[in-house]
């Protein structure tokens, strides 16, 4: 029985995997078939521009607020919501036919999808002991990469073989599945019918069915330095990620000469270097802290060498003089990001009963990063300054390796109280 039910984690972070896949799968979809769905309604370069931006408006302003409704919810509650929420929003893609109206169900898929990733966070917190955390963050972050690596076949696929509007129905209705799924399996781990005292206290540190706490309140939390180190983690980290999702074809299409042929063959390279990075850094942390090392020894290292290994990536694409030597150190640039587990550490400082709110800031400030660096790679396309780019990317996570050595302290040691006693 003790066995059992530990290896329950297991199975919740293969769900957590899988929401994330069909969460980049769904917001991929559009990107995917941008072309076709533009020609038939009517819509321009500018009207799809506007389009998505209602999609990161609603995305990183939900962000913040996501998170305090997970807390509140709860994670089986709020994730069952979210994911009915923005698979409903993305099978509904398939009935528009105005630009007005597609950008009301885009808006829609951000607010929804916020929640993903507040969510999964505070599920891991609740399912897994802490040297473990960063093995299944990994897992779920790994989730994302493995979405868009398969959106572009499989969406594909079905709208030349049933049309775009199917492919959208078909890709939502994904999460419908995913639901049943979901509320099958999943309870806290201190409340799960399953679970024997001795797994309990595995789980969670006490064998005690818990009292439910009073998350930490918004003013208390800006107070407090902790919470500022995991939100400018997010800013100096999430923009790397937007600019790999985003601006890798372009950039080496305009500076390398890739034809769309080259970008099928090469540009799913470094997501899936992001995918193993989330996995492998969760992997050597949880085996080296099982041999004795310290939590916080572990993932420092790790950040460290994450980081050196993107300022090296970095700046050989910034120099880059062939597009063998750009593929690499994109993909360098996107294993060191995986490795560094930016999403991991409110887990690894903060109770589970405010992971998800703490999660949720970062990322809506990271998200203002995102979009705040849009402009900059935007300005050096157009002046052809990428070099530029890359070099200010490849300090970022430095940077995000002093916020966790001045504002954070020891990972590995939750701040159960938010005072003056507390790092």
């Amino acid at each position: 029985m003790m066995q059992n039910g530990r290896s329950l984690r297991w199975a919740v972070a293969g769900l957590l995997f899988l929401s994330t896949g069909i969460n980049y799968l769904d917001r991929q979809t559009l990107s995917i078939l941008a072309a076709t769905v533009q020609a038939e309604l009517k819509i321009d370069d500018v009207g799809y521009a506007t389009i998505t931006s209602y999609f990161l408006l609603s995305y990183t302003v939900m962000y913040a607020i996501s998170g305090g409704l997970v807390d509140f919810l709860g994670t089986r509650r709020s994730l069952t919501i979210a994911v009915s929420g923005w698979s409903l929003a993305s099978m509904l893609h398939g009935f528009v036919h105005t630009a007005s109206h597609l950008a009301v169900v885009r808006f829609f898929l951000g607010a929804f999808e916020s929640s993903n990733y507040p969510a999964g966070v505070k599920a891991i917190a609740e399912w897994f002991p802490i040297r473990e955390r960063a093995l299944g963050i990994g897992i779920l972050a790994a989730g994302g990469s493995f979405g868009a690596a398969v959106a572009a076949p499989l969406v594909s696929y079905i709208a030349l073989s049933f049309g775009w509007r199917t492919a959208f129905v078909c890709v939502g209705a994904l999460g419908f599945v995913w639901v049943l799924l979901w509320v099958s399996l999943y309870h806290p781990a201190s409340t799960h019918p399953k679970l024997s005292a001795e797994d309990r206290a595995f789980l969670t540190g006490s064998s005690e069915p818990a009292v439910k706490p009073v998350p930490f309140g918004l003013m208390a939390l800006l107070s407090h330095r902790r919470a500022w180190g995991c939100i400018l983690i997010r800013v100096f980290t999430d923009p790397i990620v937007y600019f790999v999702s985003f601006w890798v074809p372009k950039y080496l299409t305009s500076v390398h000469g890739f034809t769309l042929a080259d970008i099928g063959k090469y540009v799913w390279i470094p997501f899936v270097a992001l995918s193993s990075g989330n996995i492998l850094g969760g992997l050597v942390t949880s085996t080296l802290v099982a041999q004795g090392l310290s939590v916080n020894r572990v993932r420092k290292s790790l950040m460290l060498g994450a980081s050196i290994l993107m300022l090296f990536s970095g700046l050989g694409v910034a120099y880059a003089a062939s597009p063998l030597m750009a593929v690499a150190g994109i993909t360098g640039l996107s294993l060191g990001h995986g490795l560094w587990g930016n999403i991991a550490v409110p887990a690894e400082v903060f109770p589970s009963h405010s992971v998800a709110f703490v999660s949720g800031l970062g990322g809506t400030l990271g998200g203002v990063a995102g979009i705040v660096s849009q402009y900059g790679i935007a300005w050096a396309s157009s002046h052809h300054a990428y070099p530029v780019i890359f070099i200010v990317f490849s300090v970022f996570p430095l940077l995000a390796f002093l916020a966790v050595k001045l504002l954070i302290g020891n990972l590995g040691e939750i701040s159960h109280r938010l005072d003056a006693r507390n790092p």
